[in-house]
């Protein structure tokens, strides 16, 4: 593997690495002893689309729990991704503008997960196994994917590496899957039966964002079959706070720009079990966000002109209504021993306004919405057999399918002298639909399990109107379809009661989207720009392999493993092709597939039991991480891989509290590390030089009574300044000069939440 990009930092954590394993090695490591403390197989489902023990699965996945939720006080995918080294979540600052040359930084939030070094819409994110909307981003216009309430969520698994076999189409670099509460889960009346009435009351605060939250849960049985859940949550804050220290309201500010954010879900479930063999579950999900930013970072510094922007502001809204109907049968059948099936519509809307007040006392005004809604359907069944004496097959094989309307509006209007502005559409409406036939077998034996998988999808993006299109487009939009296989294959081999290997051979893919294929835009008075559409783009294909280690004994419990990928065809969206800039030779920008990657690291990861100390225990969860990645057309290294991480703590657990200390490195990203051109527009460089940094997260739990439980942290112990890489990637080294603190970290703040069951 290519190591010339590896600066001294990254070679200091490899060390670390290997003396950390050495030394892990040495400490005593008993096998777990009869009467000892028993501990029961953490069960994953996104793994294998079925129950699995997490110690069974041949490949790397987080798991985070309803405790870890509450007790981290985990309020975001931002938050969900800060102890998952080589995971991160972008959140630039607001800092976009409503009108004039593309800038959507800030205006997507929390973009969506990166995993080892591939993020976007390349990482499947499911809540309860339905897809949840893409990201969008066009121009100056974007939208995110944190389409989510963590208050609905009891469970998030993440597995890392291409997961295509088993989800199909944008499983390229991994899938996280947030599992939402059910009924039962707050009716056990800790004897083993359940009550007729209960719920949960949790009321939160963040200082950095300054957001208050309430949640209210009740569960019940409506009968001996049926049980209902209804959870119902509000939320109310500011923007992300920072450690700039320019509060000037021009294009030099620092500080965050005055932003109001709000929130509202509700989760409905009723459960049925009308017999033995029979299982329904229908539930309706509500998720709505929104958020007004007046842009003081966007107003003109004097001197000023008629056009200068003297005021600005903007107002998102998001909007996400799934219904769906899961049912499971149990079988005595020859195909299956349990059949599931799976029907869901989903809606989601996003709606962007923005007001510019020109110093010559025009108003320019922007109205863009990006919505999609998604028919999913699937059929699954499962089957054990016997092959011999010594070994058992577990098939799972299923089908599924998913049709999914795409549209958006440009509206808008421009005062005069300006050319009337014309409301448009950038890509037709568009219909995509995938069919995808799966099959996965599971051998297994008392030492060995082998899983090889196949995964057959067709896909097609159909346009259904081209009213609005461009307007002209100077060719209609059209329409591709094709098919893709994805094998994979994994190993696990137990060779005694402490020690496991395991390998993963993976493919994935991910086919282009509406806006790649058909984004058209013309010229205008002041941009001087084309972007054009493609019908030759082929989809994204990947082939990951990975390989580890396990080691369980009595006090240490730890994990080692190390990947490398191959990534082509990947879509590069809107890249240059000529021009110069000028109104007779404008920009020409089209989306293509040109770039073929290879990305490679390792991870490691852990916990130590020190065993009583005092009246408690003490622990050391840890983990250490670190990813390369080189553009293989051009040898350059990828911007999207994060730096090296390490993360570790000392936790202290008594019946009636916990505190615990934690550090998180993160490694410096420095200039031999970044191409300095991607990412960035013409003539530009990316920023670079990115300092390491070490920050420590003291936190606690007190459990007042059974029912009853305050968490209580101080985030940024030490009160550093920081970057984050991820927030970083787009920022040209001109820019840094004077916005470079807009994108720091917040300082000290305080997290509180009370939570009482009842």
């Amino acid at each position: 593997m290519p190591t010339s990009f590896m600066p001294a930092s990254a070679h200091q954590l490899s060390k670390m690495t290997l003396l950390v394993w050495g030394a892990l090695a040495l400490l005593p490591a008993h096998a777990q002893q009869a009467g000892g403390t028993a501990t029961l197989k953490e069960v994953v489902v996104s793994a294998a689309r079925g129950e699995q023990a997490r110690d069974e699965v041949p490949q790397v996945m987080d798991v985070v729990d309803a405790p870890a939720l509450e007790s981290k006080q985990i309020n975001d995918i931002k938050d969900l991704a800060a102890d998952m080294p080589n995971v991160s979540v972008r959140h630039a600052p607001a800092r976009f503008t409503v009108t004039g040359a593309g800038n959507p930084t800030g205006r997507d939030g929390n973009t969506g997960f990166t995993i080892r070094g591939l993020g976007g819409n390349r990482v499947i994110m499911l809540v309860d196994g339905i897809r949840l909307p893409r990201s969008y981003v066009n121009g100056s216009n974007a939208f995110g994917r944190d389409a989510l309430a963590l208050d609905l969520v009891k469970r998030v698994e993440l597995v890392r590496g291409p997961s295509s076999v088993l989800y199909g189409s944008d499983g390229l670099a991994g899938l996280v899957n947030f599992i939402t509460y059910e009924p039962a889960d707050f009716l056990a009346d800790g004897a083993g039966g359940l009550k007729d009435l209960g719920g949960r009351v949790a009321l939160g605060w963040s200082g950095d964002d300054e957001t208050a939250k309430a949640a209210v849960t009740l569960a019940g049985r409506a009968s001996e079959t049926v049980q209902w859940l209804l959870t119902g949550t509000s939320q109310a804050g500011r923007g992300l706070n920072n450690m700039g220290n320019n509060d000037s309201a021009n294009t030099d500010r620092t500080r965050p720009n005055p932003q109001n954010t709000s929130g509202d879900s509700v989760l409905v479930k009723l459960v049925a079990r009308p017999d033995g063999v029979q299982k329904h579950i229908l539930t309706a999900e509500h998720v709505g966000k929104q958020s007004d930013v007046e842009l003081l970072s966007s107003r003109a510094k004097p001197p000023l002109v008629a056009s200068s922007v003297v005021g600005e502001n903007a107002r998102q809204k998001f909007a996400r209504d799934r219904f769906t109907w899961d049912a499971q049968y149990k079988l005595d059948a020859a195909a299956a021993d349990l059949l599931q099936t799976v029907l869901s519509l989903q809606t989601s809307e996003a709606h962007d306004d923005g007001r510019t007040q020109r110093n010559d006392g025009g108003v320019r005004l922007r109205d863009t919405r990006y919505s999609e809604q998604v028919w999913q359907a699937g059929v699954q069944a499962s089957k054990t057999l016997p092959v011999s004496s010594d070994w058992t097959q577990r098939l799972t094989y299923g089908v599924d399918y998913a049709s999914s309307e795409v549209t958006s509006w440009f509206g808008g209007s421009d005062p005069a002298p300006l050319t009337p502005y014309v409301p448009k559409k950038y890509f037709p409406d568009t219909r995509e639909t995938s069919v995808g036939l799966y099959g996965q077998s599971e051998l297994v034996s008392e030492r060995w399990r082998i899983t090889p998988g196949l995964r057959l999808e067709g896909f097609a993006l159909d346009v259904i109107s081209q009213a609005g299109y461009a307007p002209p487009a100077s060719a209609p939009g059209i329409s591709i379809s094709g098919a893709h296989a994805a094998p994979k294959l994994g190993a696990l081999y137990r060779v005694d009661s402490q020690w496991t290997v395991f390998g993963n051979y993976a493919s994935g893919f991910k086919a282009p989207n509406a806006w790649q294929l058909n984004g058209y835009f013309d010229p205008q008075p002041g941009i001087n720009a084309r972007l054009l559409p493609n019908p030759d783009l082929k989809p994204e294909t990947s082939r990951h392999y990975e390989a580890g280690v396990r080691a369980n004994f009595e006090r240490l419990t730890t994990e080692f493993a190390v990947f490398t990928g191959s990534f082509d065809q990947l879509i590069v969206d809107k890249k240059l092709q000529s021009g110069s800039g000028t109104v007779t030779d404008p920009y020409v920008y089209q989306t293509v597939n040109i770039d073929n990657a290879a990305i490679w690291g390792f991870e490691l990861r852990g916990r130590m039991d020190w065993g009583r100390v005092g009246v408690g225990r003490l622990t050391t969860p840890f983990a250490l991480a670190h990813a390369r990645g080189q553009d293989k057309g051009t040898g350059r290294p990828l911007n999207t891989i994060d730096p090296a991480m390490l993360a570790a703590g000392l936790h202290y657990d008594t019946a009636p509290w916990t505190v615990r200390l934690d550090m998180h490195y993160h490694a410096a990203k420095t200039a031999d590390e970044i191409d300095p051109t991607s990412g960035v527009r013409v003539g530009s460089t990316q920023f670079s030089d990115l300092p390491a940094v070490a920050t420590l997260d003291l936190s606690g739990q007190w459990r007042i009574r059974k029912d009853l439980r305050l968490n209580a942290a101080l985030i940024n112990l030490t009160d550093r300044k920081y970057w984050l890489w991820s927030d970083l990637q787009g920022l040209t080294t001109a820019n840094a000069t004077t916005q470079a603190d807009a994108y720091t970290q917040p300082g000290r703040y305080a997290k509180v939440s009370v939570v009482m069951d009842f």
